[in-house]
């Protein structure tokens, strides 16, 4: 048997790695974020922009089970992912900041992380790495924080629904907030042992 006919064979081509199903719903996502920030600050249609927040999640959720039962797992598809999903977030926060519905220090504190994991992710391409894989916690944190959105937004108002929704979505806010914070410390630490290791074996 040649060498050849054991190789592995070379990675789809960014287009075609586009064209799955998983990939396609992240790029829906994407390009979702500035019409959910138009309607948010905009014409204030909140209705519209609740169920654009909650097709976000659904299909976060739903992007990585079908990569997974398809087989169709890919480079792009784990860059894609994370980067819609920090969209949201930091729409998200922006567009509160801007209604007053978030206080201007949960925002300050968690675009600060996204900062850190920004400069992190530099300098692991500086170093020839890719970027850290995703963590458990992360994942927890995005949970609970893409389902504090939403609930934030049914928060606004008098109505019955407002009132029974708040200490629900302050809890999520807190779950979330809390642990969005503490993933973007595990990422620096991550980051810190990759890049120190690599100085060290280096000549």
């Amino acid at each position: 048997m040649s060498d050849s006919s054991v190789q592995p064979s070379a990675e789809p081509s960014l287009a075609r790695q586009a064209l799955t199903v998983p990939n396609l719903l992240s790029i829906l996502r994407l390009a979702l974020v500035p019409v959910f920030l138009w309607l948010l600050l905009g014409p204030e249609e909140d209705g519209w922009a609740l169920a654009i927040l909650m097709f976000a999640g659904f299909t976060d959720w739903l992007d990585g089970k079908l990569a997974r039962w398809l087989d169709q797992m890919s480079r792009l598809g784990q860059l894609l992912d994370p980067a819609a999903d920090r969209l949201y977030i930091a729409a998200t926060l922006v567009a509160f900041l801007f209604r007053d519905i978030v206080p201007w220090w949960m925002v300050v504190a968690l675009l600060a992380r996204e900062l850190c994991v920004g400069v992190c992710l530099l300098a692991l391409r500086w170093r020839g790495f890719g970027p850290p894989e995703v963590t458990y916690v992360g994942k927890a944190a995005t949970f609970n924080l893409m389902y504090a959105f939403p609930l934030l937004l049914l928060t606004q108002g008098g109505s019955t629904l407002a009132e029974v929704a708040r200490p629900v979505a302050y809890a999520f806010s807190l779950w979330g907030g809390v642990l969005y914070f503490w993933s973007g410390v595990l990422y620096v630490i991550q980051t810190v042992r990759a890049v120190s290791g690599a100085a060290r074996a280096a000549p």
